[in-house]
């Protein structure tokens, strides 16, 4: 399992944002995949970590939203000159404007490598609306990158 660790963590941080609470959702994974060790089949261990992962995620955001704390120093103040620190920049912020669902897809799809069908079982989703939904969170990711006023 620990050879997963990296990639669920890698996940959860980009939908998440922040470091420490993507180790909590993560290490909250873990512990409900090792209570729950006896009744997964070891083929299926990767999907079902990461469909706790997801689960887990999701409830973090729920509470998240619940609690209205702003930071007083965000990560765009910071000033970054690099072309490719702006294009990071960008492109996250594209993302962040993706629901948690569309930003989950796009994360599963486009940055874990996952199938449509292990995309399904992980979120819950059926194979047609994960295509559907993915198709369009990137048509929306497309028309906000491509904004004239986005370009770098």
């Amino acid at each position: 399992m620990s050879q997963y660790a990296d990639n669920v963590y890698r996940f959860i941080l980009k939908n998440l944002g922040r470091e420490e609470d993507a180790r909590d959702v993560v290490q909250a994974s873990f512990e409900k995949l090792w209570s729950n060790r006896e009744q997964v089949d070891a083929a299926r261990s990767k999907s079902y970590l990461f469909t706790i992962a997801y689960h887990q995620m999701i409830d973090h955001i729920r509470k998240s939203k619940r609690v209205l704390l702003r930071e007083d120093f965000r990560e765009d103040a910071k000033v970054q000159d690099a072309p490719s620190n702006n294009t990071r920049k960008l492109l996250m912020e594209a993302l962040s404007r993706l629901n948690e669902t569309q930003r989950s897809l796009v994360m599963l799809k486009d940055y874990e490598g996952y199938s449509y069908e292990e995309i399904g079982r992980i979120t819950g989703l059926n194979e047609s609306q994960v295509k559907v939904y993915l198709h369009r969170a990137r048509v929306q990711l497309r028309d906000y990158i491509v904004k004239m006023e986005n370009v770098l």
